[in-house]
C-alpha cells in the first residue's frame, strides 16, 4: 500500500509541475488547478473550450485513484479481481479523454502528431517539455472551433419535416439520408445530415458544395461503398440490401486515374469489363460492349495505342470507359476534369450528357461548373451549417438555384453559403432553413390538391 501511494505522489508531483508552468503559457484562470488531481485535467481542457471532456476526465481521474487506493483484501481473489477490472475500465477511459485534450494541446502548440507518442509514455516529461521549453501556443485560438466539427448538428427548422415528407420514387435514384456518422475518440461525430431527393433517370447532375460540406461523403454513401443511415433506392431497388446485384448498376470514376499504363487501350478497358461485368456475359457481348464505349467517348482512334502514351484528356476517358462497360445505370464522377484546360474538360462533359441522354443518371463533382452549367439538368447544393454538419441546401435546375440563391454563377451560390473564415458569406444555415421550408410548403400544397381532387363533385 505504502508503495502504491509513494510512486502516486511522485507522479502527482512531476505531473503537476509540468501543468503549473503550462498553465502559465495558456493563461488559465486558476492556475492552482494544476495541483490538483481530477481539476488539474479540467482546468486544461477549460483553457482549451472543452469543459465536457474536462468534467469527464476529473471524474474518472478521481475514480481512478480511488480504486488504486481501495483497501482489498490480498486473500479475497474475487475482490482483487473486480477491483483490478474496474481499474482497468476508468483507466481506458480516462486515456480517451486525456487523448482528446492533449491532441488539441497539439494543434494549440502546432506541432507534429507524433508527439502523441511521447505523451502516451510519459506525460509528465511532455508536460515539461511544454511548459519549460521554447514552445508557445497560438495567439489566435479561434481554429479551435473547428475540432468540435460535427459533434452538434445545427436545430434548424423544418428540416425534420421535409426530409419525412418526401416520397421515394420507384424510377431513378431516390435517396433518403438521415445520417452519416463516424467516431471520433468515443464520440459521435455527424459528416451529413438530413438529405432526401429523387432523381429523374436521364439527368446529368452537379453536386456543388465547400471544402468540407461532404460533397464526395454524400457519393459514397449513395453508390453505398460507405453506407449511411439512409434508404437509397436506384429504380426501385435498394441498393444497400441488394448490394451485390446493384454493384454492377453503379459507375464511380474517381479523381486519380487508377490504370495500368503499360498496356493498349483496348486491352485495359476490355480487363476492366471482365471485372465490372457479371460473369454470365458471353465473351462476344462484353467485347461488343467495350467497341460501343470506345466509340461513345472517342477512343476508337487509339484503341491500340499505349495507355502511357496517352494525353490528360484521353486518360480520363479511359477511366470513365472502364467503369461505364458495366452499362451501369447510374454514374458518379469525382472531379473528371481535374488538371484539364477548358477546350477538353467540355469535350469531356459533353460526352457525360451523352450518357444521361441514354436514360443514365450521371452525378459530377467539379470545381469550375460554370463553363459547363448548361449541360446539366439538376444541380445539388450542401453546406456545413453551423455546427459544421453537411446538410442539403438546395436541389433543383441551375436557373431555379441562381434565382433561389439570388445568385448570377454556381461558383457565387457555393461563396454565399461557405463559412466566413473560408471565404464565404456564412449563409448557409438561412439557405438550409429557406429549402427545407420550401420543401415542406410545396408537399403540403400537393396534398392540398390532391384532397381537392377527391372530393371534387364534378367526378
Amino acid at each position: 500500500m505504502g508503495s502504491i501511494v509513494g510512486s502516486l505522489l511522485v507522479s502527482w508531483f512531476l505531473m503537476s509541475v509540468g501543468l503549473w508552468k503550462l498553465s502559465e503559457k495558456m493563461h488559465w484562470k486558476k492556475r492552482w488547478m494544476a495541483w490538483v488531481p481530477g481539476l488539474r485535467y479540467y482546468g486544461l481542457a477549460d483553457s482549451l473550450e472543452m469543459q465536457g471532456d474536462g468534467i469527464g476526465c476529473a471524474v474518472l481521474e478521481i475514480l481512478y485513484y480511488m480504486s488504486r487506493i481501495f483497501p482489498s483484501n490480498s486473500d479475497d481473489v474475487r475482490q482483487m479481481i473486480v477491483v483490478t477490472l474496474i481499474s482497468l475500465v476508468v483507466l481506458v477511459a480516462l486515456y480517451v479523454y486525456r487523448i482528446r485534450i492533449f491532441m488539441r494541446v497539439i494543434l494549440l502548440f502546432d506541432l507534429k502528431r507524433r508527439w502523441i507518442i511521447l505523451w502516451l509514455l510519459s506525460e509528465w516529461i511532455t508536460l515539461f517539455i511544454l511548459g519549460i521549453g521554447k514552445y508557445q501556443p497560438k495567439e489566435d485560438i479561434s481554429f479551435l472551433g473547428g475540432w468540435e466539427a460535427g459533434m452538434t448538428p445545427a436545430q434548424i427548422s423544418g428540416v425534420s419535416d421535409a426530409m419525412n415528407s418526401m416520397t421515394a420514387s420507384r424510377t431513378g435514384l431516390s435517396v433518403a439520408l438521415r445520417e452519416r456518422t463516424v467516431s471520433s475518440l468515443g464520440k459521435k461525430q455527424y459528416l451529413l445530415k438530413d438529405i432526401a431527393m429523387n432523381i429523374p433517370n436521364g439527368s446529368m447532375v452537379l453536386l456543388l458544395g465547400g471544402s468540407g460540406a461532404g460533397k464526395t461523403t454524400f457519393m459514397n454513401a449513395v453508390i453505398g461503398y460507405e453506407k449511411a443511415n439512409a434508404d437509397v433506392f436506384l429504380n426501385g431497388v435498394n441498393v444497400y440490401k441488394h448490394y451485390n446485384l446493384m454493384k454492377y448498376r453503379i459507375g464511380f470514376v474517381p479523381q486519380k486515374n487508377l490504370i495500368r499504363t503499360h498496356d493498349t487501350v483496348f486491352r485495359t478497358i476490355n480487363d476492366a469489363a471482365k471485372l465490372r461485368t457479371p460473369y454470365q456475359v458471353k465473351a462476344e457481348d462484353r467485347n461488343k460492349r467495350v467497341r460501343e464505349v470506345m466509340d461513345m467517348l472517342g477512343l476508337t482512334p487509339v484503341a491500340s495505342g499505349l495507355v502511357t502514351k496517352m494525353s490528360g484528356g484521353q486518360l480520363r476517358r479511359i477511366s470513365i470507359a472502364k467503369e461505364l462497360v458495366s452499362d451501369p445505370s447510374l454514374f458518379v464522377l469525382d472531379e473528371p476534369d481535374s488538371g484539364l484546360d477548358g477546350v477538353i474538360a467540355r469535350e469531356l462533359f459533353t460526352r457525360l450528357r451523352e450518357i444521361a441522354d441514354r436514360g443514365k443518371i450521371v452525378i459530377v463533382i467539379t470545381h469550375t461548373p460554370d463553363r459547363v452549367i448548361d449541360l446539366f439538368d439538376k444541380v445539388i447544393v450542401l453546406a456545413k451549417d453551423s455546427g459544421r454538419v453537411g446538410r442539403l441546401a438546395f436541389y433543383g435546375s441551375p436557373d431555379e438555384a441562381k434565382t433561389f440563391f439570388g445568385r448570377d454563377s454556381m461558383e457565387d451560390i457555393v461563396k454565399c453559403v461557405n463559412r466566413q473564415e473560408e471565404g464565404g458569406e456564412g449563409l448557409a444555415d438561412t439557405y438550409i432553413e429557406k429549402y427545407a421550408l420550401k420543401v415542406g410548403k410545396t408537399e403540403t400544397e400537393e396534398d392540398k390538391e390532391g384532397n381537392e381532387e377527391e372530393v371534387s363533385p364534378d367526378e
